[in-house]
């Protein structure tokens, strides 16, 4: 426990706060802050200072709004069963002066985002801008149209495509190369609105190496649980409102449609490959391990352009995601950048990306790579010097501060926190202890809540605590102490109630727009309980994507040790069309595999399949035309003890 957090609990314990008269969630906290550009002191809930900011300063929305063409309108996009996939006539309560429920800082941010339509970058290129999380490029070739980023969804994509053709007088140009700039489903999902046929030997689709392997892993491994958390951090159940989500920071949310992928036909492998599509001439930057573990820019010599795709935009960007990922190497992403400056320096009139609007002048594009380049190395750097000086994730989290030449509009913390990328860089190279003992073995949430609230003289008497701290202004405790009354009494109503008004304080109050939705979307959930989410649909062609071995290890994950450690089987699944024979066995509670070309003759039972009749057998479609030799048995017993992972599980309760 911090000397902060233990001078807290010292006071609770003692009874040193008294119980505060309930307040509304409007009010008493203009001041606060959290979650924003740098951390603030330690008994103060301020996590940013956004005092030092120019309103004056219109440079972005004068750059947000040039080459506006058209928007569309509506601007809402349906399915084909009629349900709303994207609103974005849902925000235009954005268009009002920001009130005391939004900080005012994301308030602009989410304004600017919110702008939707089509643009013209420069000639050839255009975009399409605020009708998903991303934005969609189209440069026309000399025949066609190259897309790069086609959004999240099929629907999605496929408006964006219909409203430029509709403005450009190009309802007979057809798609000549597809372009992913990395494998975030917000930059592939919506290939089939673009290529409804899929791909085709005339139209590459051109990813960085190691792509496919990048976007379909993270479905396979925790993609329940990355699904439900994400649910939070876009807050895409909360309503669209001033007291509710406002934005995204890097986008306004994410799209509801369908999700599909059409694997690249071609990939670039290396730094200063040139390659022609359609007559453009494109250079390409590999900068993998930045905001994904595959990414490119690249550079159009031709038109003096280039596409920084999501590596340099107008945010601090996240180097670990509150849904959950791998952290990323912030270390390396400056690098990059200051590659990047070196490659396009002189040769670029305008850098675009596919998230927010462009920046144009070779002078104002060096500048913004070079604040991002030295917002990343500055925090990776301070948080080692510091890691290495004795300090904590939680305790560096609150004592860095970024130099005052690195606030500027673009550094600032919409969808990164530097609170929570500092806590990340530590985690990526001190893992999860700290090295204090009391912290090696923990009790789990319940049975530590419990504890605490026994040890505060029980739930009524932490309830009053938590008010206590209210009244003193520190918000951050009072989450802390009914939190634990929560946990250890998931049905104290006083203490969820007084929960969700601290929760819902604490989200009207920051500049981070992905803490907003976690505080906000925690309130809800206190309030009503969790609801089933509405997830995109997943295509058959994004599971087709998955290897046989990311299918079996989806198996794998799912097996429940504890029911499997009595079992013992073996079996074959072999796929005649492809040659090979996979290997099965069960025992100990672990599904472990091996491929070859040769039946195994100890297998309990052999099953010869195609790949979609696997994908429909583990979709619960059962044997179907299956050929199966031997125990069939031993099938339905492997099945028993696959698991069924929860999307919709507590998080704000046990």
């Amino acid at each position: 426990m911090s000397p902060i957090n233990r001078r807290r609990f010292v006071a609770a314990a003692a009874g040193a706060a008294a119980a505060a008269v309930a307040v509304s969630p409007e009010s008493a906290f203009a001041a606060h802050r959290p979650g924003g550009g740098h951390a603030g002191s330690g008994d103060s809930i301020s996590a940013t200072d956004e005092g030092d900011l120019n309103y004056d300063d219109d440079t972005d929305f004068t750059n947000a709004d040039k080459g506006f063409i058209a928007a569309l309108t509506p601007g809402v996009i349906k399915n084909a069963d009629g349900k709303v996939v994207w609103d974005a006539d849902g925000y235009d309560f954005l268009k009002k002066d920001a009130p005391a429920t939004a900080s005012k800082s994301l308030w602009r941010q989410s304004q600017l985002v919110s702008k939707q339509g089509l643009y013209k970058v420069t000639d050839r290129i255009y975009q399409v801008r605020g009708l998903d999380l991303s934005n969609m490029t189209i440069v026309e070739g000399d025949t066609g149209l190259i897309v790069i980023d086609p959004l999240i969804s099929a629907e999605t994509a496929a408006a964006a495509l219909k409203l430029y053709r509709d403005h450009r007088d190009a309802a007979d140009k057809k798609v000549t190369a597809l372009i992913y700039t990395h494998p975030h489903v917000d930059h592939f999902g919506g290939a089939y609105g673009i290529l409804p046929d899929g791909a085709s030997a005339d139209v590459p689709v051109v990813a960085p190496e190691g792509f496919l392997e990048h976007a379909v892993s993270e479905n396979v491994y925790a993609g329940t649980a990355m699904t439900r958390r994400s649910s939070y951090m876009y807050g895409a159940q909360l309503p669209k409102s001033a007291k509710g989500q406002i934005g995204c920071g890097l986008g306004q949310n994410v799209s509801l449609g369908t999700v599909g992928l059409i694997p690249p036909t071609k990939s670039i492998t290396k730094t200063g490959q040139v390659e022609t599509f359609d007559g453009v001439r494109i250079e390409f930057q590999m900068t993998p391990g930045t905001e994904a573990p595959a990414e490119m820019n690249f550079v159009f010599p031709d038109l003096r352009a280039v596409c920084m795709a999501e590596n340099a935009t107008h945010t601090m960007h996240n180097i670990i995601t509150l849904r959950g990922a791998q952290v990323r190497d912030a270390r390396e992403w400056a690098h990059y950048l200051n590659e990047s400056i070196d490659l396009f320096a002189g040769r670029v009139d305008v850098a675009f990306a596919s998230h927010h609007w462009p920046t144009w002048g070779g002078g104002e594009i060096s500048e913004l790579l070079a604040v991002q380049r030295d917002l990343y190395a500055y925090m990776h750097d301070q948080t080692l010097r510091m890691i290495n000086i004795g300090m904590t994730g939680r305790e560096i989290a609150e004592e860095i501060q970024l130099p005052p030449a690195l606030n500027v509009w673009a550094n600032r913390g919409y969808y990164g926190s530097l609170s929570h990328n500092v806590k990340g860089i530590y985690q990526r190279y001190m893992g999860w202890f700290d090295a204090n003992p009391a912290h090696l073995w923990e009790h789990t949430p319940v049975d530590e809540a419990k504890r605490y609230v026994k040890a505060l003289g029980g739930r009524t008497a932490t309830v009053a605590k938590a008010k206590g701290f209210v009244k003193d202004g520190d918000l951050r405790f009072a989450a802390t102490l009914l939190n634990h009354v929560v946990f250890a009494d998931p049905d104290h109503k006083a203490a969820k109630s007084e929960l969700a008004v601290i929760y819902t304080k604490l989200g009207y109050a920051t500049e981070n727009a992905v803490w907003r939705n976690f505080y906000l979307a925690g309130a809800m959930e206190l309030t009503d309980g969790v609801t089933p989410g509405r997830s995109t649909s997943v295509s058959p062609t994004m599971m087709m994507a998955l290897s046989i071995d990311q299918l079996i290890d989806s198996v794998a994950i799912r097996i429940n040790g504890p029911k499997a450690w009595d079992l013992k089987i073996r079996m074959d699944w072999s796929f005649p069309a492809l040659g090979v024979v996979y290997h099965l066995t069960l025992q100990n509670g672990v599904l472990t595999y091996k491929s070859d070309d040769k039946a195994d003759g100890g297998a309990g039972v052999t099953l010869s399949m195609t790949k979609p009749q696997l994908l429909a057998l583990l979709g619960g479609k059962g044997l179907g035309d299956i050929e199966v030799s031997g125990d069939a048995s031993l099938l339905q017993k492997l099945l028993g003890v696959v698991e069924k992972p929860d999307p919709d599980f507590a998080i704000v309760t046990p």
